[in-house]
Formats: structure tokens, C-alpha cells, sequence
């Protein structure tokens, strides 16, 4: 399937990757692979994975849930897919030292012929910090710091950093990957300091369903405040791009328990409609508002969930 003219942003897929996540059945990476390679044949323009480790449910009777590794699926997807982008939705910058980090995201991005988008974020989730021994203190601040060495070291190609909580010297990014100054940056939050480090170091910005209801007019506030930020730094908004995540749920989708991890469209918020031409209708209203690229997390998250999602592909494309 060919992208048309018309689509008037760019549309991913979350890929199943989490315990349960796959209609109740917990994806083996055959299921991840496959999902990803028909989104890719599909026409989807992107594929993506968060960066989590473990999580408790509401319900303690529920037990846990856990992820296949970020940064293992980014690397298997990059060499089994051809032309979708590959993102992290997003990836903490506490779980891996930053220099490190970029090294990964250098190599990734080559083994994809330039296809990366690295959303990093601070993370939230106090459980998996502590049943994988990372502190949990000043996360902005750190993420911070790590940002600033990830940006340089990328851009640049080097670093010599003495700071609070990371010590880098004379680090050089050797060999480059396909692109000069390394994959774009994504940086993915709400909060007020989060959003300056965006306009200072990021190619795009992403708001995550419940920070905005899940719905396209709930986004006015959240670019307002962008827009801010990028002024308070002395950078031109408009070349920070918008991007979203959105829930949809179709039939035959299997309910996930209370508090499972990213699936909640917030308050006063519902999923996007399942019917082909009212979720092409939502997601055009997405692109009104400013939003330049959508990543789609459909409940079921199956192949047949991909696949219920084609027609709104061609509405978008043709319409």
C-alpha cells in the first residue's frame, strides 16, 4: 500500500510489547516482528515502543506487568523492517548512562539506513526504579543533564561533562551513523520544565492521550504552553514539532484491568471511535490542532487490529 497526497500527518502504531497487551495474550517477539512488518506494508509510517520494565495494577490481585526491553526491539526491528521510522515512546534517561545512550541510538539509527526518532523523557514510574536499582530523587534534573550530554554528543559528535550527577570525559561518537548530527529528538512530558528543555534541545515534542483527554481540542492549552516555552528560550515554535499519542479502541477489543500501564484516555476522555471514516475525521481534527505526527495505540493490539485500522489509511490518503 502507497501513502496519497492527502494524509495530512504522519500515522504510527504502538506495537504490543507489554504482558497482556495483545488481546490478553502476552506478544512473543514473532508477534512484535509481524505486527511491525505489516504496519510497515500497510503504508504506517512509523512503528514504536516504550521504555518500561515493571509495573503493579490497581488491583493487587492483579499482579504485575511487564515489557520486553526497549532498546533489544528497537535494535531486532531496524534490520527487520525497511522504511517505517523506529521510535521510543520514550525512552527514560535514568535506566542507562546518557553517553551510552546515544551510542545505542548512533547505532540503531545505522542499522535502520537513518530511521531512529529517540524520544527520551525523565520517567514517573517509582516501582520499576526500585526493583531495577535506580534513584528516584530529582529526575528532571538529572534528565536534565543527560539531555544536554545526548544533544551534544550527537550533534557534535563529543563531550567533556563534570556535572551533578554525570561525569563524561573527553567522550567521542565514533563511527557515525547516516545522518551528521544524529537521529531527531523527541522529548515527552507536560511539566513546565520538561517543556523548556524541549524547546531547547528537541526536534518535536510529545503529549501522551490523558494529558489531553484524548481528544484533538484538548490540546490547545497543553501547545499554548509549548509555544511558550519555545519563547521563553528564544526559539521560533513553529520549528518544534507537535506529535500525540491516541488510544483506539475497536470491536472485539479485550478490556485491560485497572491501572494498565499508558491505557487511559484521561478524565472526561474517551477512546477515538472505531468506525473508519469517524477516527479518519478525529484524526484529521488532530492535524488541525497542530499535530504533526500521531502514534495509534489500538486495543485489540494484534495484526487484525493493524489491519481494521487500513481503511482509515486510504480515507487519510484519498480523501
Amino acid at each position: 500500500m502507497t501513502t496519497g497526497h492527502g494524509r495530512p500527518l504522519k500515522i504510527g502504531v504502538f506495537l504490543p510489547h507489554f504482558d497482556d497487551m495483545m488481546a490478553g495474550a502476552t506478544p512473543r517477539w514473532r508477534d512484535i516482528v509481524e505486527t511491525a512488518q505489516r504496519a510497515e506494508d500497510l503504508g504506517f509510517d512509523s512503528v514504536w515502543v516504550a521504555d518500561h520494565l515493571l509495573f503493579d495494577l490497581a488491583r493487587p490481585e492483579d499482579g504485575l506487568v511487564g515489557a520486553w526491553e526497549c532498546w533489544s526491539l528497537l535494535a531486532a526491528l531496524a534490520a527487520a523492517t525497511t522504511r517505517v521510522s523506529l521510535g521510543s515512546l520514550v525512552t527514560c534517561t535514568s535506566f542507562r548512562q546518557p553517553p551510552l545512550l546515544a551510542k545505542m541510538a548512533e547505532t540503531i539509527d545505522e542499522i535502520s539506513g537513518g530511521r531512529l526518532i529517540l524520544g527520551l523523557g525523565a520517567g514517573w514510574n517509582d516501582r520499576e526504579y526500585r526493583a531495577f536499582g535506580y534513584p528516584t530523587d530529582r529526575r528532571v534534573s538529572r534528565f536534565a543533564e543527560a539531555l544536554t550530554i545526548i544533544h551534544t554528543l550527537l550533534h557534535d559528535g563529543q563531550v567533556d561533562v563534570t556535572g551533578q550527577y554525570y561525569q563524561v570525559r573527553d567522550c567521542v561518537l565514533r563511527p557515525r551513523g547516516p545522518r551528521p548530527h544524529g537521529p531527531p529528538l523527541m522529548v515527552g512530558s507536560v511539566g513546565p520544565r520538561m517543556m523548556r528543555l524541549a524547546a531547547q534541545y528537541a526536534d518535536s515534542w510529545n503529549a501522551w492521550a490523558d494529558t489531553f483527554n484524548n481528544r484533538p481540542d484538548g490540546l490547545s492549552e497543553l501547545h499554548a504552553a509549548v509555544d511558550a516555552a519555545c519563547a521563553e528560550v528564544g526559539r521560533d515554535p513553529q520549528t518544534l514539532e507537535r506529535t500525540a499519542t491516541v488510544l483506539v479502541e475497536l470491536p472485539g477489543a479485550v478490556a485491560y484491568p485497572a491501572g494498565y500501564p499508558g491505557w487511559d484516555p484521561g478524565e472526561g476522555g474517551a477512546t477515538l471511535a472505531a468506525d473508519p471514516d469517524a477516527l479518519a475525521a478525529s484524526l484529521r481534527a488532530f492535524a488541525r490542532a497542530g499535530v504533526t505526527h500521531l502514534q495509534v495505540w489500538v486495543n485489540p493490539c494484534t495484526r487484525a487490529g493493524i489491519d481494521a485500522l487500513a481503511p482509515v489509511l486510504d480515507i487519510l490518503d484519498h480523501a
